[in-house]
């Protein structure tokens, strides 16, 4: 079985590399796939995270300018050569399912141009609800466009999502649902430790002002305890970010830390990890957490932490922005520390329903079902 991917970029910190390197090693390892990712701009970089020495890297060298869209003029006109570079790879790795994992032009011609037996299978990792929602205020042109991308995703032979409440908002049939992987860690957190943590894409998504609204209010009543932020991302937050830890005079209880290959091992030094996302698909990040028996506190933001967090099981989830909720919620896990260890105890039995075999299985599945 001979299985492509194809994506921006895989030299980047992130839930999408992280996972597609998951998923690739598995197939070359485990199931003995031949895999190749084919990506647009990797700009002669290492592959972030570690793959097996049998998958192929191809880069069509395209070096699309990332802050600008992809119609505006100094992108739109690589299209072509976008094509043509990516019609000569096929040709060379002769795939039999093609897995398209980011927007770019590519979307729009696989389902046409690979060929009537190969499976073609688009997968989203971000969550459609706020689009949803904005769509009964939609301007004409935003309802022509939303046809026109539908036509295009509907000729794709199956469409993953990552968690059941977002098959509503992709009406085709095709659609199915299979979660993120995440590998076991063989050791748990022991929770003493005075920190929680967070980690991810540093972008206004992830919500990070509100955590550091909270834990102004967090170091009143415990100023021993820390925060870290494991992450990079845009700039200009980043810097809006800060001057907020200056602000709150956080600068000894709020850290920004460089991302690491392996954030698993890090989890294992801290007491839990918190999440104030607006929205969010199915964080890797908090499977991972979960993996070293971590607990988590996260608001309830759509769609995808209410998949992952049994509440006041090996976690608790407060209504999406309600601050004094999620302030209760920590002042409890830091105050009882056997209470804590329980969560945590749980928190690792409950990860094994997204063990990397148990989710694989699916994919397997999905991959090599006829028709």
């Amino acid at each position: 079985m001979k299985v492509l991917f194809t994506t921006d970029q895989i030299y980047k910190h992130g839930g999408i590399e992280k996972v597609m390197a998951l998923k690739a090693n598995y197939f070359a390892r485990s199931l003995g796939y031949s895999v190749t990712i084919l990506t647009t701009e990797q700009m002669g970089k290492a592959p972030c995270y570690p793959l097996d020495p049998s998958i192929s890297l191809i880069d069509l060298e395209l070096n699309y300018v990332r802050h600008k869209s992809y119609f505006h003029p100094v992108n739109f006109f690589r299209v072509f050569t976008h094509y043509r570079r990516w019609h000569k790879a096929l040709q060379t790795c002769t795939p039999d399912v093609v897995v398209v994992c980011n927007y770019a032009f590519d979307f729009f011609w696989t389902p046409f141009r690979v060929g009537s037996q190969v499976k073609t299978i688009k997968e989203y990792h971000s969550s459609r609800f706020y689009y949803h929602q904005s769509r009964q205020k939609a301007s004409i042109f935003r309802r022509l466009w939303d046809r026109f991308y539908g036509y295009f995703e509907s000729k794709y032979t199956k469409v993953v999502v990552l968690n059941p409440d977002e098959v509503a908002f992709y009406p085709q049939a095709q659609t199915v649902v299979i979660p993120n992987p995440m590998a076991r860690f063989p050791q748990q957190a022991s929770l003493k430790a005075t920190k929680a943590i967070a980690a991810g894409r540093i972008a206004p998504v992830k919500g990070f002002e509100r955590m550091i609204a909270l834990w102004r209010d967090v170091v009143v009543q415990n100023p021993e305890w820390q925060l870290d932020i494991y992450g990079e991302g845009e700039p200009e937050y980043i810097a809006q970010l800060q001057q907020l830890i200056q602000h709150y005079q956080l600068d000894q209880h709020v850290f920004f830390k460089t991302p690491v290959p392996s954030l698993q091992p890090v989890l294992l030094d801290y007491s839990f990890y918190l999440m104030t996302s607006w929205t969010e698909c199915f964080p890797m990040v908090l499977l991972e957490a979960l993996s070293v028996g971590l607990p988590i506190l996260a608001y309830d933001s759509p769609t995808g932490p209410r998949h992952i967090v049994t509440h006041e099981e090996d976690g608790f989830l407060a209504p999406d922005g309600d601050s004094a909720t999620m302030l209760k919620n920590i002042t409890f896990v830091i105050h009882n520390a056997h209470e804590r260890q329980a969560m945590g105890a749980r928190a690792y039995q409950h990860s094994s329903r997204f063990e990397l075999p148990v989710v694989m299985a699916s994919w397997q599945t999905l991959i090599e079902k006829k028709g």
